[in-house]
């Protein structure tokens, strides 16, 4: 475990993921692949510094990580699903098996960046694979003022909407911009809930990805049933 990027981590307490006790029977021991998604295009971005500590932990435990940058994806209906951004959110979207979303709180809400975000990704099937049914999320927020729970409760809505496994637990920053220095969070009780956060993902990613039957539904079976029959049975000609 390499933790020569995580100077607030107390040496021997981030535990490494337990792969035997974890993992399905199917699980060939792949490092697990984390997207990370944030909600700002400030130079000095908080979310994204925020995701970037997260990122630091899921690597340590063993993750791969992938985050995708906002600036330049346009508004949903604006643009059609080729467009260059489009694209390449997908495509990360596809590639991953868990996902962090990190945003600031705006008038009480998530940022619209944040839910354009989110917009983009279809529930519909890509290639016969919907995007985000059974992979795991972790949520995360950032605040200027006082501690606020809103916009981890409203992406936790967003994430079940996606068909998404939503960990029970979240990190809520409070006036992040007194947290951090020269681009790194300050060692405490907020970072330290980062970490927690992190390790609770990686394991969920570890447990869940390898168990496709925990989100096999019975009723997108009877559909494909009802769709083979009609295809099967359509009089030709």
């Amino acid at each position: 475990m390499d933790m020569s990027d995580l100077p607030n981590l107390s040496s021997g307490a981030l535990m490494p993921l337990d792969w035997d006790s974890l993992r399905g029977p199917d699980d060939d021991g792949h490092p697990p692949r984390i997207l990370l998604l944030y909600g700002s295009l400030r130079d000095v971005s908080y979310s994204r510094l925020t995701a970037m500590e997260g990122a630091r932990v899921l690597r340590a435990l063993g993750c791969e990580t992938r985050m995708f940058d906002p600036s330049g994806l346009p508004l949903p209906d604006d643009a059609g699903e080729t467009h260059d951004k489009v694209a390449e959110l997908r495509d990360m979207v596809m590639w991953s098996e868990g996902m962090v979303w990190s945003s600031p709180e705006t008038h009480g809400a998530m940022t619209g960046i944040m839910k354009t975000q989110v917009d983009w990704i279809p529930l519909s099937p890509i290639g016969g694979v919907r995007p985000t049914q059974g992979k795991t999320l972790a949520l995360m927020q950032v605040s200027g003022g006082s501690q606020s729970f809103n916009t981890v409760n409203q992406m936790r809505i967003l994430g079940r909407w996606m068909r998404m496994v939503t960990i029970p637990n979240q990190s809520s920053v409070p006036r992040a911009w007194g947290e951090f220095d020269k681009g790194r969070m300050n060692a405490g009780p907020l970072y330290n809930r980062i970490v927690d956060v992190m390790e609770e993902l990686a394991r969920f990613t570890v447990m869940t990805r390898g168990r496709p039957q925990l989100t096999d539904r019975y009723s997108e079976r009877v559909e494909s049933l009802e769709a083979v029959h009609a295809r099967m049975t359509k009089p030709e000609g």
